[in-house]
């Protein structure tokens, strides 16, 4: 399970989901008048970060695990447009918005190594099919 790469990179992106929580962007979500700006980034970052760990124990069945991730990966766009909205909605990218960005570019990078581990599972899935033609 460990050996695979898509597990690190599931891993990696459940790690960043989970640091956003730490960052200005969560802290300005969460502080707005409108409370479900602050609640709809909660639950679209608690999301995959739970649908992405429970696809790193379904390496025996990659195309499940393919659909889970690709599930894990729109949510982690929704999430995306929550944290750009966030930023944009405090003034737009600014030479004083460093922080903000940070929390907006980590769920970015969520969800490449979201596209990462989805490439990688079928890279194994197109090796076992070859291996399966040869016997």
């Amino acid at each position: 399970m460990i050996q695979r790469i898509q597990t690190v990179f599931l891993a990696l992106a459940a790690i960043l989901n989970f640091i956003v929580y730490f960052t200005p962007v969560y802290d300005k979500a969460m502080s707005d008048p409108q409370t479900w700006i602050g609640y709809g980034l909660a639950i679209a970052l608690v999301l995959p970060i739970i649908l992405n760990i429970y696809s790193i124990f379904l390496y025996n069945n990659r195309p499940s695990q393919i659909s889970w991730i690709k599930i894990s990966a729109l949510l982690q766009v929704i999430a995306l447009g929550f944290g750009v909205g966030v930023l944009l909605s405090l003034g737009g990218f600014g030479t004083y918005m460093w922080d903000e960005a940070l929390g907006s570019g980590l769920i970015f990078l969520g969800l490449l190594f979201q596209i990462l581990a989805i490439r990688n599972i079928r890279k194994d899935e197109e090796l076992v099919r070859s291996m399966n033609r040869i016997r």
